[in-house]
């Protein structure tokens, strides 16, 4: 393939950016992609694993483009590891920070370095972009490179939503609709296709990349019983060499599983997100500095970890999703060296999973907010509804969500206004409905972590076909391939069937339209829009014609 001058041009310009201003000796070819495409003004949604470098891809693109790029991050901490990193890197473009933790003259400091010129990056958390003021500050600066990062937190069928990122395709169209890149280390093509949608990406460059780790071991231990299970963990964590981490479902278990490694020697650090900032400060650089062997966490110690050298990622419950499970997964062995993956499973886990994962609004409640929006005139601000419907500022969020999905009320950052004037009861009874289908889809991503800890076949397969990927029948890296189990499981075998290949569009006449996320040689596993993860006898399929592709 003939490289026209002016890629070529943007090739060496990007691999001397790389080098000379923040001291990497080379770029990714996925890194390249992406930021390319962004030079050329192209919108792109870089799917890539822990550990790939999507923050390059817009530190970079900045100083392709020259101008000032707009960052959404939803911590805090988050935005504060990338503000430092920049600032250690050799010329890197200068950075800052706005968000409620920011004092008046880091306020100052940051709004004049936006105000000014050349590359210069900006990080916001997402809730700020529904000040009006915020964004006409913006729009007179010029965004010149929109990002948005851990951008699975925009869908509604993503493990991490979040509602503050619904505003930002509007933000997006008001500042200029400057090139979008959307970065995630975690987006089936079902969550794709509605973060571009929600983000309104014009033909955006999809990018999925870094799934595959060769260098990571997987492996699942079964357990009868509880206290089976934390013994094997415990005794299994004794065993580790390195710096490694700790997943639990509860607060209570970081602290009771920090407590009994400690009585076996072991310098363990308990983490959850109701620890005050400073003492989660002291964990974060204790992990970091090679002062804890092991940190005990919830899934609150995630986004921001930059660890390279972790050796080992223990789950001592399964979490809600492979998504999730991935994520934190993902987070050992960034080095490319050799660390291992070990989930703890007893099937009576899942049941706590679908607890936290259950628990929609009364209708009462719901036809409570529904009617302070129809009372207000015009549109309506979340904490005013709040104080009329006597409810949490988090559950008018929740029912506000649940509202909006149903299609009777729009919610964006001007506030919330009706779009279909119904009774209260009816809009009750739809979101109801939408509540269910949202209960139904959870339930299917729990089912499909099952299937991750019960499968007979090759696990690297099973993920990678999660997420729609190709994938080798034995990848030699896991408990079941170890074991020589794997060989003969048709589970996890890609067929190649060119008519329910992965990301093939299909129709089911029960449950609608999906999305295939693999094909083997006895099943189909198929995402439908409005009931989640199915998996479907191939006999059956072929038999009945149950899938039809559009």
């Amino acid at each position: 393939m003939l490289v026209t001058p002016q890629a070529s041009d943007i090739r060496q310009r990007i691999e001397t950016a790389a080098r000379e201003r923040f001291g990497w000796e080379s770029v990714q070819p996925g890194q390249r992609r992406a930021i390319e495409a962004l030079a050329e003004g192209r919108d792109v949604l870089a799917v890539m694993a822990t550990g790939y470098g999507k923050s390059a891809i817009y530190q970079l693109a900045t100083v392709i483009r020259g101008g000032l790029t707009v960052v959404v991050s939803p911590l805090i901490a988050l935005q504060a590891d990338q503000v430092e990193g920049l600032r250690d890197a050799p010329d890197a473009p200068p950075a800052a920070a706005v968000n409620s933790r920011a004092g008046a003259r880091r306020l100052a400091a940051a709004w004049e370095l936006a105000e000014g010129s050349g590359p210069r990056i900006l990080l916001l958390a997402p809730e700020q972009l529904g000040s009006e003021e915020t964004l006409e500050r913006l729009a007179a600066a010029g965004v010149d490179l929109f990002v948005v990062d851990e951008a699975h937190c925009v869908s509604s069928w993503g493990h991490d939503f979040r509602p503050d990122y619904l505003r930002l395709g509007a933000a997006i169209e008001q500042l200029g609709r400057s090139p979008v890149a959307a970065l995630t280390a975690t987006a089936p093509s079902p969550v794709q296709a509605e973060i571009s949608e929600r983000l309104r990406m014009r033909d955006p460059l999809v990018l999925v990349r870094g799934f595959d780790r060769a260098n990571l071991s997987l492996a699942v231990e079964r357990h009868t019983s509880s206290d089976e299970k934390k013994r094997a963990v415990i005794d299994g964590i004794a065993e580790e060499r390195g710096t490694g981490l700790l997943y639990v479902a509860t607060r209570r278990e970081t602290g009771e599983y920090a407590q009994s490694l400690q009585e076996r020697g072991l310098r363990a650090f308990a983490y959850h997100g109701a620890m005050s900032a400073s003492a989660r400060r002291e964990v974060h650089a204790s992990f970091h500095d090679g002062a804890a062997d092991v940190v005990v966490a919830t899934s609150a110690f995630g986004m921001g970890i930059d660890k390279a050298d972790v050796r080992f990622v223990v789950h001592a419950s399964p979490p809600d999703s492979l998504d999730a499970y991935y994520q934190e997964a993902g987070r050992a062995g960034r080095d490319d060296e050799p660390a291992r993956v070990r989930l703890h499973y007893r099937s009576e886990d899942l049941g706590l999973r679908r607890f936290f994962a259950s628990g929609s609004p009364r209708r009462g409640t719901v036809a409570g907010v529904y009617r302070a929006v129809l009372h207000a005139s015009g549109t309506a601000k979340p904490k005013e509804l709040a104080e009329a419907a006597e409810v949490s500022s988090r559950t008018v969020t929740s029912v506000l969500n649940l509202l909006s999905d149903a299609g009777v009320v729009r919610w964006d950052r001007r506030g919330v206004r009706v779009v279909d004037r119904v009774s209260p009861e009816v809009a009750a009874e739809r979101a109801a409905a939408a509540a269910e289908e949202r209960e139904r889809i959870d339930e299917s991503r729990i089912e499909m972590m099952r299937g991750y800890a019960e499968t007979s076949g090759c696990r690297r397969a099973f993920l990678l076909g999660y997420f729609g990927e190709e994938a080798p029948e034995r990848c030699g890296n896991c408990d079941r391939c170890a074991s020589g189990d794997a060989t003969d499981d048709p589970v996890s075998r890609s067929t190649g069937d060119e008519a329910f290949s992965p990301n093939t569009s299909v129709v089911h006449p029960e449950f609608g339209a999906g999305t295939v996320m693999s094909t083997e040689d006895d099943r189909i596993t198929v995402f439908f829009e409005h009931e989640g993860y199915k998996t479907l006898s191939r006999q059956a399929v072929e038999e009945r014609g149950l899938l039809e592709a559009e």
